[in-house]
């Protein structure tokens, strides 16, 4: 019989920071920021992916206004055979979207985004990171400070691999974690909400990702006010990720690159019992 792990999800951290990732407060000359991030969903019928590139440019760091980028030519090329996926703006500015709906990455292979904007050439390379099944979602009774309503998400994770997870727990709100102590085991993850979440339906995902992405993750979720936004849309501190400028080394960008298998789980939170 599996072991049965009881982890809390809050928002400290108690993560690895093995691999060393820059921080950097916007100031002086504007750097093009690039969110590139796809999610494959292999156990759902059709198989599909989601997700796009967000171009913009950073901003003073108390700027409310994010300038978009839109004169840029964005595609990603496998570079197990070199076929090429261009992508197109969509109707929101500053986001391209794949032309063809062939985008469906594959494990075991290098995918390279390439990014031309203002006569500079930006890549990322990255591969397809493996997630696992959502077994079971619930409803708990615990609480922190009284005023919380816990969700309870069971998995197992794969025991044949070190394992990395983003938990993206719906209305901006996302965690990371991973498996070094439950490798192979059955998990129970306790996630709280504050109460003003009651009666509505979260979407509930599993992400797989890579060390290096896990700890630009982590350093991005805690550099962000978890109750005013999303981390990975108006961060109060952009980092330094995966992309390079390969015209101009100085002149680096701020985000990253990133494929993630999937699972999502769709699920009702209730008001709590009295």
């Amino acid at each position: 019989m599996k072991k049965l792990f009881y982890i809390i999800l809050i928002s400290l951290s108690f993560t690895s920071c093995e691999d060393v990732i820059s921080v950097d407060v916007p100031e002086g000359e504007p750097r093009l920021v690039v969110d590139a991030s796809f999610e494959l969903y292999l156990n759902e019928t059709p198989v599909s992916v989601e997700g796009g590139v967000k171009l913009t440019m950073s901003a003073p760091f108390f700027d409310e206004d994010i300038p978009t980028v839109s004169n840029a030519t964005v595609f990603i090329t496998n570079l197990s055979d070199n076929s090429v996926i261009n992508f197109t703006e969509s109707g929101e500015s500053g986001f391209f979207l794949p032309e063809s709906e062939d985008f469906i990455p594959e494990f075991d292979t290098s995918y390279q985004l390439t990014v031309l904007y203002n006569n500079e050439t930006y890549t990322a390379t990255t591969q397809l990171f493996p997630s696992v099944p959502i077994d079971n979602i619930e409803q708990g009774d615990g609480e922190l400070f009284d005023d919380e309503t816990e969700i309870i998400v069971s998995f197992t994770d794969d025991g044949n691999r070190d394992n990395f997870y983003l938990f993206d727990f719906d209305f901006n709100l996302l965690e990371v974690s991973e498996d070094r102590f439950y490798q192979g085991e059955s998990v129970d993850f306790s996630y709280f909400y504050e109460n003003n979440v009651t009666g509505r339906t979260a979407t509930i995902k599993i992400l797989g990702i890579d060390k290096q992405y896990f700890n630009y993750a982590d350093l991005l979720i805690d550099q962000s006010d978890q109750d005013g936004g999303n981390p990975f849309q108006t961060p109060p501190a952009l980092l330094r990720g995966n992309i390079i400028n390969t015209t101009n080394r100085d002149n680096y960008a701020l985000g990253y690159f990133n494929l993630s298998e999937a699972n999502r789980f769709d699920f009702t939170i209730a008001e709590k019992e009295e």
